[in-house]
């Protein structure tokens, strides 16, 4: 797959985000695919510090920031004032973490999505609270640390699964994006950029302090991610038709949980379960697959 990038970078040099964050080669990729005529709304998060304080910026499109739970919501509105004044061809895309999604932000994009408002909503799911002191949301992973779930009270639960929920709402497009394949997410962007109506895209943002590795190896982490089917690539079109993006060659789990510290506690016991609980939801999400190539 070949996608032509445009030579101007929307993203300055010299921002905050941590080294190796994946977050900010997101923020990118995002960019270059949807263009200049982007509006961005940001809520709490570890990019609200990374977009700039005012009157400095990292971006060379519009920012508007926005309170914790209000992304969605913000966006929404920001999409119909651009409309009654006439201006239509501006997107306009609310680009928050994990906690601002999965956890307080819910209800509001829960509304907007039943609404179907005419958006896109990113998320960049660095796994826990990173911006202030790596704390558990109900997008951390099984069996991980962090600082509110230290030993020997790790993280007992799964992974709250977003884009069941948004599929539940039969939005348009949701789609599940990785910086370590960035054909793949440059492309997924470009369609959002071509629908109408909430368009849902969350990414598996690998990080450095959070994750306990070194920034090196942020790329490596996160491709590994996706060939371990812990977080496999696919897009849901209007809630029902599944298609997956590209075969993972299906590593065991041990080969991404080794590098991250937040995993080092784990017994054999441990990644077996890890394993197994992978295992059933490729099994399911194969399933969603088969069912719409058998309706064919």
């Amino acid at each position: 797959m070949r996608y032509e990038l445009p030579k101007e970078e929307l993203l300055y040099s010299g921002h905050i985000a941590c080294p190796g964050c994946g977050a900010s080669l997101s923020m990118r990729y995002a960019l270059q695919a949807l263009g200049k005529k982007t509006m961005v709304v940001i809520p709490a998060c570890c990019w609200s510090n990374v977009a700039g304080f005012f009157p400095s910026s990292s971006l060379k499109v519009p920012i508007l920031h926005t309170v914790f739970e209000a992304a969605a919501i913000t966006a929404s509105g920001v999409k119909k004032g651009l409309v009654a004044r006439g201006i239509e061809d501006v997107q306009v895309m609310a680009w928050a973490g994990d906690g601002g999604t999965f956890d307080i932000g819910l209800q509001a994009l829960s509304g907007c999505a039943e609404r179907n408002d005419d958006i896109i909503y990113v998320c960049y799911d660095n796994e826990a609270y990173m911006n202030t002191g790596i704390q558990r949301s109900s997008a951390t992973p099984l069996l991980s640390w962090s600082t509110t779930t230290p030993n020997p009270a790790f993280k007992d639960t799964p992974k709250k699964d977003i884009m069941e929920i948004m599929a539940a709402h039969r939005i348009p497009y949701a789609a599940t994006v990785s910086p370590a394949f960035p054909e793949y997410f440059l492309t997924k962007m470009r369609k959002t950029r071509e629908t109408k109506g909430l368009r849902f895209i969350h990414i598996l943002s690998s990080c450095p302090p959070g994750w306990k590795f070194p920034s090196e190896l942020s790329v490596k982490i996160a491709r590994l991610a996706v060939e371990t089917k812990i977080f496999p690539l696919y897009e849901i079109e209007n809630g029902r038709k599944y298609t997956l993006t590209i075969q993972p060659r299906g590593l065991p789990v041990i080969e991404y949980l080794k590098l991250q510290g937040r995993f080092s506690h784990l017994t054999p016991k441990d990644i077996q379960t890890i394993q197994e609980n992978v295992d059933e939801e490729w099994e399911m999400l194969m399933a969603k697959i088969q069912l719409k190539r058998k309706r064919r």
